[in-house]
């Protein structure tokens, strides 16, 4: 009988989902008071034979709770739960406020970034580098669009997006990735992710609709599309990109990430991007083609984008200024075929008008006189330098453990570790030592997922690269 008075649910031995569970469950107790503040904790010896666990996995699953600062060491007197603050005490009726909630909103709880450790090193994911970011520039732009607003009658905005912005971004695209469009093609949104938010309002019929995504994943699209009611149902991904043959016949939106899938990093092939179009065509199916981060391709020739190769007006083109400049920019852009565009617009006008026009008519001015093109040319030759030296530290020090998946493109690598390593193990343990990396299992939709680990390259110093590879590889044992 294990020491806790609540139930543990662990899965079966030999399932590699144990670790995150244990966490999981632990994390939770203390988060409802269950386990209070100051509340001293089993040994990891002692908790690991009661719950049959080997100790290496309760070591780690303390070592995340320590990490995230769920746990406090005393010393010479053990491991006790911190102080947090006074637990959230639900109201009587919580049960009945739970069913007011349409049933996608039931018991979600709000996902929380890992905090940066101060002198850590930083392989976290989509995270650029905003330093060598030309602020001064943005500045003096940013004043003239300000002086210029001044000068207008108050007004409400259209909801696509200033007219000067999407001429911009017509143009962007079809110079750096073909893509054929027009500035009434173009709807500006905040972020990406709108993007996904609006998509998913208007593909959805709720309890009807299914929609296929890649497994593994971008978590956020899964849970934007099941929150609007979708049937969301996970497809593989090899080294080609998504298995095409593998979607379900009754999937109505598809969405993928082909230039530089996420977190893998493959590039779906020619023929798989074929199979999906005509995939697309015979099932009047959309695809959502979310091309995040491929304004950064190293040494290879860019694939066409789908959008470019499609004749039936089955792709809708989603991208961001959020890698390329900086996230709290906040926008993005869908480039939608003509059927969707009023829908699209619509959702957009409902959900929040417009966007900050200042912001809009900076980035335009910043597109239009070539900062952008000499911003990102800047930042891939930082960005390769970094990836080269990453590629090299993993091959000299992983001894042939942490095998990488084929990547030309992006902030981040993938390498997949052998399955008697622990990702999660790994990476809870290098975040003691000031390494903040992410498992892949942790985007699989359906578990257990790829057991291997994603290192991000936007954030982390080049000189860090060597040391903290060294030290990851002592942690595989």
């Amino acid at each position: 009988m294990h020491p806790f008075e609540f139930p543990l649910d662990l899965p079966a031995r030999g399932s590699r989902q144990r670790l995150h569970a244990l966490h999981a469950q632990l994390r939770a107790a203390i988060l409802d008071g269950r386990l209070k503040s100051g509340l001293r904790l089993p040994a990891t010896r002692e908790l690991a034979l009661a719950l049959g666990l080997s100790r290496n996995t309760v070591v780690a699953a303390y070592e995340r709770l320590f990490s995230e600062g769920y746990l406090e060491a005393r010393r010479g007197a053990g491991n006790f739960v911190a102080t947090l603050g006074a637990p959230r005490v639900p109201p009587p009726d919580s049960g009945s406020a739970d069913r007011r909630l349409a049933a996608p909103w039931r018991g979600l709880a709000v996902p929380m970034q890992a905090a940066m450790v101060p002198g850590a090193c930083d392989f976290r994911l989509g995270i650029p580098d905003q330093r060598a970011f030309p602020f001064d520039v943005w500045r003096r732009l940013s004043m003239r669009a300000w002086r210029t607003a001044a000068r207008l009658p108050p007004m409400y905005d259209a909801p696509q997006g200033r007219p000067a912005l999407r001429e911009a971004i017509a143009r962007h695209v079809a110079f750096a990735r073909a893509v054929a469009c027009g500035p009434d093609d173009v709807i500006v949104t905040q972020g990406a992710q709108q993007a996904f938010d609006l998509l998913a309002r208007v593909l959805v019929t709720p309890g009807r609709t299914v929609v296929a995504v890649e497994d593994p994943g971008y978590p956020p699209v899964r849970e934007a599309f099941a929150a609007a009611g979708a049937s969301v149902v996970g497809v593989p991904v090899d080294d080609e990109g998504l298995v095409v043959e593998r979607l379900p016949a009754q999937a109505r939106v598809v969405y993928v990430t082909p230039s530089h899938q996420f977190p893998l990093g493959v590039a779906m092939s020619p023929p798989r991007r074929a199979a999906l179009l005509d995939f697309a065509r015979a099932h009047g199916a959309t695809v959502i083609e979310d091309d995040y981060d491929s304004e950064f391709r190293y040494g290879q020739r860019p694939l066409e984008a789908l959008q470019t190769l499609d004749r039936a007006g089955s792709v809708c083109y989603v991208g961001t200024f959020s890698k390329c400049l900086f996230p709290s920019l906040r926008l993005g852009y869908a480039v939608a075929p003509a059927w969707l565009q009023p829908a699209l617009a619509h959702a957009r006008r409902l959900a929040d008008g417009f966007g900050d026009p200042v912001a809009q008519e900076t980035l335009a001015a910043f597109i239009a006189e070539g900062h952008l093109a000499r911003h990102v040319r800047r930042m891939r030759r930082l960005y390769a330098q970094r990836r080269e030296r990453l590629l090299e530290a993993l091959h000299r020090h992983s001894d042939g453990r942490m095998d990488v998946w084929p990547s030309g493109a992006g902030l981040h690598l993938a390498a997949r570790l052998p399955r008697d390593i622990d990702a999660g193990g790994v990476a809870a343990r290098a975040a003691q030592q000031g390494i903040q990396l992410e498992a892949l299992d942790g985007y699989a939709l359906d578990r257990p997922g790829p057991n291997g680990l994603a290192f991000g390259y936007g954030r982390v110093e080049e000189g860090g690269i060597e040391e903290a590879v060294r030290r990851i590889a002592r942690l595989l044992g």
